[in-house]
């Protein structure tokens, strides 16, 4: 069969949806070497050095427009030139990133991630919003198939957009391999140097934007009674509406306790998941969860919130708290500190949890949706 992937947050996104499409199409590559298949990507691609390992059949199809330019061509002024022009005709097209291009392939496949922007309006930048709600309805009524993250967003997509059980399928997002727990105690320190972190500290991975609720969990932080003994530190690049977060450290008194280090390399992140004392993801909704899967799969002791996908991916291995509530954060920080065989007995679960959840899971599926008809 031939078979065309829109790779352009692959190309273009380092974490996120970047990180999820590059982890699946590798898993992808390496299980399927019957059927042809076309990445594309905009002219401006940044991170293809991986394809460099995938088999023959995958090859990519570079457009001669940026990203940005195309995006404007296909769904702003939705002019009708398919990507077969770029990638060659497919009898299937999938695209793991909430849209589709026009395209004439016989079957359309659609990831969709969450719905955020339906269930938080309020914290997706105005004109981003607007740009969702107009073009992720045409890609789901258009799709014929419509694959999400999690059991939660599988209802979310069905909820929102009324589309029927037949239409709608879960497809797990998984945990790279290289997530383990590190006990090298020279990787440690190399860790530790390269960020300065000379106490014991929480952890957060992920982009500063309002629906991860930092501003909250600074607010618990500083409410922890041995606060002073710890820093916060918080792992993520820039995404919007994220100065109130960055003035929370002051406003809270913590400032010498808080600790952004901005965006930090997948390679970075299982020593950085190991040297933590607590993992606390407190989102206010999540398609899936990855960082806290990832933190799972290092052994980390995980706060995490009781909505949306977060306690079907969490299963048991993590203490599951109510976001809004900011003394119900507190408590739960507090409480794995303060004991120890708890949090041992969590870390415990926190590995055969993430065994659960693998790329190779995923890709088998996702071939077996691309393939059979």
């Amino acid at each position: 069969m031939r078979i065309a992937i829109d790779y352009t947050s692959a190309a273009r996104q380092r974490a996120g949806i970047g990180r999820y499409t590059r982890s699946l199409i590798r898993a992808l590559s390496a299980q399927d070497s019957a059927n042809s298949y076309a990445l594309y990507v905009p002219r401006d691609a940044l991170y293809l050095d991986d394809l460099r390992a995938f088999p023959p059949n995958f090859r990519v199809a570079r457009a001669p427009l940026n990203e940005r330019y195309m995006v404007a061509l296909w769904q702003r002024a939705r002019v009708p030139l398919p990507i077969e022009v770029l990638t060659g005709a497919s009898q299937v097209f999938y695209s793991p990133d909430f849209v589709l291009p026009p395209t004439r392939a016989k079957r359309k496949i659609l990831t969709i991630h969450d719905l955020s922007f339906k269930r938080h309006p309020e914290t997706a930048v105005p004109n981003l919003k607007w740009y969702l709600e107009q073009a992720v309805p045409r890609a789901i009524q258009r799709a014929d198939l419509i694959l999400a993250d999690s059991d939660a967003t599988r209802r979310d997509v069905q909820e929102f957009f009324s589309v029927p059980a037949d239409r709608a399928q879960t497809l797990y997002a998984g945990c790279d391999d290289f997530f383990q727990r590190v006990g090298d105690a020279r990787v440690l320190q190399t860790l530790r140097d390269k960020y300065e972190l000379r106490k014991p500290f929480i952890l957060n991975v992920g982009t500063l934007e309002p629906r991860k609720n930092l501003t909250r969990l600074i607010e618990a932080f500083a409410q922890l009674r041995q606060r002073r003994d710890l820093e916060l530190v918080i792992a993520g690049g820039r995404g919007w509406m994220y100065d109130e977060i960055y003035e929370a450290p002051q406003k809270f008194g913590v400032n010498a306790q808080v600790r952004f280090i901005g965006f930090t390399p997948d390679e970075d992140l299982p020593a950085l998941y190991s040297l933590a004392e607590l993992f606390v993801y407190p989102s206010l909704y999540e398609g899936f969860g990855l960082p806290a899967l990832e933190a799972l799969a290092c052994g980390a002791a995980v706060v995490a919130s009781n909505n949306s996908s977060l306690p079907e991916v969490m299963g048991d291995a993590a203490l599951l708290i109510d976001p809004r509530d900011t003394a119900a954060l507190t408590w739960a920080m507090q409480r794995l500190l303060d004991d120890s065989t708890w949090r041992a007995i969590k870390q415990q679960k926190a590995l055969l949890q993430a065994q659960k959840f693998s790329w190779q899971k995923s890709a088998a599926e996702l071939r077996r949706v691309l393939t059979e008809w």
